[in-house]
């Protein structure tokens, strides 16, 4: 079974809106983009590196592929595999798209993403994507969280859990602190909360 993994670049507040940079994602007013690039050190780009070259395909909002379709085709040097994998899109203004191979998917997305999460393939990665997160949250089908934890608040902006979340228990599989503070940690779902002392 194919997983769903959330991974975010994350302010200690929570937020996850424009991380590289000020004209990524400036929706509400959000006037910090580009916000970890002073955080970047050796530790982190090695622990990135590893994470854009294991097997995946992409689940992304709009907003977020639109931002990937306007820079990755023309950087595909730096990152091959994401031109190659297949691209599944909730919008349900987008039907097609240059950038491909890309699926888009409109209306209710938890249905289809329950069924693709089902069928072979290699897991599903989430950058970005607020508002798709807090659809795929309140239907119970994030299976990990992948969690760039920065040393910052930025007090407005999307957040990771806006709209709250399920009752899970969760347990670290990876972990590390850069040499600038950011704290990296990999959450994957363990249960149901445990009740027992």
């Amino acid at each position: 079974m194919r997983r769903v993994i959330a991974i975010e670049f994350i302010s200690l507040d929570g937020v996850i809106q424009g991380p590289g940079g000020p004209d990524e994602d400036t929706s509400g007013g959000f006037a910090h983009g580009g916000w970890i690039w002073p955080y970047s050190d050796p530790v982190l780009r090695a622990i990135v590196e590893k994470h854009m070259n294991l097997p995946f395909d992409l689940l992304l909002g709009r907003t977020t592929f639109e931002i990937w379709a306007a820079h990755w085709p023309h950087h595909g040097d730096a990152w091959p595999s994401v031109n190659t994998a297949t691209k599944y899109v909730a919008s349900n203004t987008m039907t097609t798209h240059a950038w491909q191979p890309s699926v888009f998917m409109g209306g209710d997305v938890a249905a289809p993403v329950a069924a693709l999460k089902r069928r072979p393939g290699p897991d599903l990665h989430v950058y970005g994507s607020a508002n798709l997160l807090q659809t795929l949250m309140e239907h119970d089908l994030v299976d990990a969280f992948w969690l760039k934890i920065h040393p910052i608040t930025l007090g407005v902006g999307k957040r990771l859990f806006a709209g709250g979340s399920i009752p899970a228990a969760f347990r670290v599989t990876a972990s590390a602190v850069t040499s600038t503070g950011v704290v990296v940690v990999d959450y994957e779902r363990a249960g149901a909360i445990p009740t027992d002392r």
